[in-house]
Parts: C-alpha cells; sequence; structure tokens
C-alpha cells in the first residue's frame, strides 16, 4: 500500500512570498506588540495590587517599586532592541529595494498582507508601518498612475470598478481552477474595462470612501476614452465604501458621480452583519485560504473596519464616539441609494429555495439575507432597491458569491438591459 499523499496546502506558510523589506515592517509591528502585551500585563498587575491598597506607580495603570522598575526595564529593552533592528534594517533597505525591485508580485504575499490590513489595517496606518496597504486603482494587475494612463486602443469608455470585502485584495476577484472572474466576463460580453480597487479594509469605510472618491475624480479626468460609463460591481464590505464614496463626492462637490449609471451589491451587510461577533467574520475569510489561514488566530481583535462592518456604517457620523465593543443604538440618519443610478443586489443564503423562510432568513453565514437585500425593520431605514433588481441565490456561502455562474449571469442580464425604470418601489422577495 502506497503512503498517503499529503495535502501540500496544509504546510504551506506565508513568510516564503514576503518581500525582503517586509522584514522590518514585521519587526517594527512584534516591538510594538510586545510593547502593548507588556503595558497590558502591568495594567492587570497592578489592578490587583491596587484591591490590595498597595501603592502604584506615576501613572494609573503603572506598579511601583522593584516590580515597576521590571516592568521598565522590560519596556525600555524592548525599545532598545526595536530601535537598534531598525537601524540595521535602514542600512540594509538599499538591499532590500534592489531585492524587491526584481521581486514578482505573488498571490500569497498579498492575500497575507490583506489579511493582517483588515485586523490591524488601522494601526498599521497610524504607525506609519511600511504594511499597510496605500489605496490604489489597478489596471491589469498594475497600480494606475493617473499622469500615464494606458493607450487609448486598450481601453473603451466604458469603465467598471470592481470593489472587494474584508481581508481581501483585488487578486482575489479571479477564483476557481479556471480564473473566474466577475469583471473579465463584464469585459467579455458588454466591452467594459474592468479596474480593481485594492485598499486597507482595517481603515473606517468612510475613510476609504473619501480616498475612493477622490481617486475616482482623477480616473475619469485622466481617462484616455471620453467616459460614457461608469459601473460598480462590489463584494461584501466594498458596497458600504461606494456608498461612502458617494456622499464625499456630494460633500466636496466632485464630477465622477454623473457618469455612474448601475450598482451592483454582492453580500453588502447595508445594515451590518451581526455574526461578525467572536471573530466568525474574519476567522472564515482568513481561513479561506492557506495564505492567509495563520492569521485566523487575529481574528479576535477589532480594527475599525471590521466594527464598522459589523454596524453597517458609512459616513463618519455613523463611528464617532462609538465604543467598537458595545452595541450601538440603531439612530442613525440612513443613508439613501444614490438618485438616477441603477441599482441592483445579489443576497446569498446557505438554505435550498423551498426551505422554510425561518431558514432562508439566516443569509449566506455571514451576512444575514434582510441586510444583503437592504430591508429594515424601521421601514425608512430600508434602501428602496427596485423589484427587479434583487435577486437571492441559493445553497451559497458569502464567498462563493465571488465564484457563481449564476451570479455572473444576473449581473450581465442587469447591466445589458433597460435600467430606467428600476427605481420603482421594492416588494420583499421572500414572500
Amino acid at each position: 500500500m502506497s503512503p498517503p499523499k499529503a495535502n501540500p496546502s496544509k504546510h504551506l506558510s506565508p513568510l516564503p512570498h514576503l518581500r525582503a523589506s517586509d522584514t522590518a515592517a514585521i519587526a517594527k509591528l512584534a516591538t510594538e506588540a510586545t510593547l502593548g502585551v507588556t503595558r497590558m500585563a502591568e495594567g492587570v498587575h497592578q489592578a490587583v495590587w491596587r484591591t490590595l491598597g498597595v501603592k502604584g506607580g506615576q501613572e494609573e495603570a503603572q506598579t511601583g517599586g522593584l516590580t515597576g522598575l521590571i516592568y521598565k526595564t522590560v519596556r525600555g529593552v524592548t525599545q532598545g532592541v526595536g530601535k537598534g533592528i531598525d537601524l540595521a534594517l535602514t542600512r540594509l533597505q538599499p538591499m532590500f529595494d534592489a531585492a524587491d525591485q526584481a521581486a514578482p508580485e505573488t498571490a500569497q504575499r498579498e492575500a497575507v498582507l490583506a489579511a493582517v490590513n483588515g485586523v490591524l489595517g488601522d494601526h498599521l496606518a497610524a504607525s506609519l508601518n511600511p504594511l499597510a496597504t496605500p489605496m490604489t486603482l489597478r489596471y491589469r494587475g498594475h497600480a494606475l498612475d493617473t499622469q500615464t494612463m494606458p493607450p487609448a486602443a486598450e481601453v473603451t469608455g466604458k469603465i467598471l470598478l470592481l470593489i472587494h470585502g474584508l481581508c481581501m485584495n483585488d487578486l482575489q476577484w479571479t477564483t476557481g481552477e479556471k480564473g473566474h472572474n466577475h469583471g473579465q466576463a463584464l469585459a467579455d460580453a458588454l466591452g467594459y474595462t474592468p479596474i480593481y480597487l485594492r485598499y486597507n479594509t482595517g481603515l473606517h469605510t468612510s475613510q476609504n470612501g473619501r480616498e475612493l472618491s477622490r481617486q475616482l475624480e482623477q480616473l475619469i479626468e485622466q481617462w484616455p476614452q471620453a467616459v460614457s460609463e461608469l459601473s460598480v460591481v462590489v463584494h461584501s464590505m466594498g458596497g458600504l465604501v461606494i456608498r461612502s464614496a458617494l456622499v464625499a463626492a456630494q460633500e466636496e462637490s466632485l464630477a465622477w458621480p454623473t457618469h455612474l449609471k448601475c450598482l451592483v451589491f454582492l453580500g453588502t451587510p447595508h445594515h451590518g452583519a451581526p455574526l461578525e461577533r467572536a471573530g466568525n467574520w474574519v476567522d472564515v475569510i482568513l481561513g479561506s485560504t492557506p495564505y492567509s489561514r495563520p492569521f485566523a488566530k487575529l481574528g479576535q481583535l477589532r480594527s475599525a473596519g471590521i466594527t464598522d462592518l459589523r454596524y453597517g456604517h458609512v459616513v463618519d457620523a455613523d463611528w464617532m464616539g462609538h465604543d467598537r465593543f458595545r452595541k450601538k443604538p440603531d439612530s442613525r440618519t440612513p443613508v439613501p441609494l444614490p438618485e438616477q443610478v441603477a441599482c441592483f443586489t445579489v443576497a446569498a443564503t446557505l438554505a435550498g429555495q423551498r426551505s422554510p423562510v425561518a431558514e432562508r432568513l439566516i443569509g449566506d453565514g455571514l451576512v444575514p439575507l434582510a441586510s444583503a437585500l437592504g430591508e429594515h425593520a424601521q421601514g425608512h431605514r430600508s434602501l428602496q432597491f427596485a423589484k427587479g433588481a434583487q435577486r437571492i441565490v441559493y445553497h451559497t456561502h458569502h464567498m462563493a458569491l465571488l465564484s457563481s455562474p449564476l451570479v455572473t449571469q444576473q449581473v450581465i442580464a442587469w447591466l445589458a438591459a433597460d435600467r430606467t425604470a428600476l427605481r420603482s418601489k421594492p416588494t420583499n422577495p421572500l414572500k
């Protein structure tokens, strides 16, 4: 009997795919993590001592005496080691840069960075860590430079923007062994030029929305063809980001929304995703690839982006003054769908079409069905998707929306059809 074959994905490590310059960023993050753990340990230590009447250090969460000296020494040594590593890596940076220029971008590395940004992205950005993902619009796998756009002969005046969700990146729109990609399918069928967004999903959706709005304004201005149409297909968190971008464009009086014709939402938690609790959301997404799976242990962390996803935050006012670890009363002013734009939504459910309504309401394992359809118990908060602009796909998980042929066919049908009557009052497709 031949020995069982090893499962290569089980032993895959993301580290060989990281670049030389990533070492400095990882060392910086490790130093900050050690300092953070030390501060937390000292805080707990002092809290215990305080109950016994023992005097603490100069600050409330610091211990005094010999214990305080030990914690101070640990912090000093950690900071010293961190500075020493920074100095050494700074001297080696030219060598790293030369090596990185020769190293191709790999899907594995980008999946790891997307995962880290999803759970720590706000911290990475605030600490100026090189691992923080900058927002870029991408064409054929490369970041667009607004000063040097693609040749006019390569593109059309119909732009299709695709926006990924939490802990993901633009490369993950391509799924399966056959390389299924909604953007490429729409390009082949309807003549769109697909542009993909890559962004730090750990930031607030409103932060990403403002930056996306500005980049879209530049894209429209510099596009080598006269833009006849801008349509957007989004997955999950991407729907909150584009809605936020539209609010930002209105506040800044930008012109790009005048080109927007269609918005297609795939599994967007318009009214939040309570299943995010206990790290379930992050665990599922990070565990979806062997390269990001080691980071599933970070699922208990809560970046600003994760919290926004849980509550469906779209604008600054949604999260300002909000404690991310406590439930907030749903008293926000709803952000409606944009006028004069045909808006469509695809919601998934793990249940079958003939299953009881109670089972179908569960949703796709991460997003409740009603949230993906824009429905809300408070009627005035419901998003007004037209009757023909809603589709439920059955026996489908949240991540499977990216590879579902049914979804591709439905989106093509919507974007190819006459859209003038698609803002009528919606009906509830569950009835």
